[in-house]
């Protein structure tokens, strides 16, 4: 009777244990959902990597799911899943390597010591940017495909709001006098940019060609002047893109 009295109560709380069990294994652990998370981002930035080299070598059309896929170790499922399409796929590739475009001309023209070096190491940096056919692309493409026009519009506002950052700052360190307002001259550079692109990549010129027609266009947009007082050139960064612009100054635009 001992013995049984114990077997049921060892039962009862081996039950028990079970439950609490059952209940903890029922509800999901922060790190593990954490551990997902950081998983989902490193495939989305591997099949981002992966079509990115892809639609480089072999184009848009050229390029399958398939293989964007099988060159990032992933199933083709997986392509859709994070991205719907192999096209919403092309545009994310695309303007995440503009940005990165834009990283990189920005440190290269930050070692510049005139205005006009400083111009001339931007444009040449931008124009012989490999990734810059994909979003000129990638562009032409959203007519085509109006859901993927935000992802577009995000990226020329982030082109201009880190360009206005970059040249106010590179103004202000090297105390250059500026023709524009700041985020005036970075919506400037890149309108002239992308359609100096989307010209030369269309008639298929040079990089070298583009660069020199982009410079053409640009033009001096700083100098080394100053002012009789010696005070700091009139500058506005821009904190909120939907603020409406300043007028300089010191003279129209």
């Amino acid at each position: 009777m001992k013995d049984r009295g114990r077997g049921k109560k060892g039962q009862d709380k081996e039950a028990g244990g079970t439950g609490t069990l059952l209940e903890a294994r029922g509800r999901a652990p922060r790190h593990s959902t954490r551990a997902t998370r950081t998983a989902g981002q490193r495939m989305r930035s591997r099949l981002l990597d992966a079509a990115s080299a892809l639609f480089k070598s072999q184009g848009l059309n050229g390029t399958s799911i398939s293989a964007i896929a099988g060159a990032a170790d992933a199933f083709p499922s997986q392509v859709t899943y994070y991205f719907r399409s192999k096209e919403a796929l092309f545009v994310e590739a695309a303007c995440r390597d503009m940005l990165h475009i834009a990283e990189r001309a920005e440190k290269a023209a930050a070692r510049a010591r005139t205005p006009e070096a400083y111009v001339a190491a931007l444009v040449d940096s931008v124009m012989r940017a490999d990734g810059l056919p994909l979003f000129v692309e990638a562009l032409v493409l959203t007519r085509q495909r109006p859901d993927l026009v935000p992802q577009v519009a995000r990226t020329i506002e982030r082109l201009h709001a880190e360009g206005a950052r970059a040249y106010g700052g590179e103004m202000m360190r090297h105390g250059w006098q500026t023709r524009r307002p700041a985020d005036a001259s970075a919506r400037r550079f890149w309108t002239i940019a992308l359609g100096v692109a989307l010209e030369g990549h269309a008639l298929g010129r040079s990089p070298a060609a583009m660069a020199s027609a982009m410079l053409e266009a640009v033009g001096r947009m700083a100098g080394t002047d100053a002012s009789a007082t010696g005070a700091k050139p009139d500058l506005r960064l821009v904190q909120d893109t939907s603020t409406s612009s300043v007028p300089n100054r010191r003279g129209s635009s």
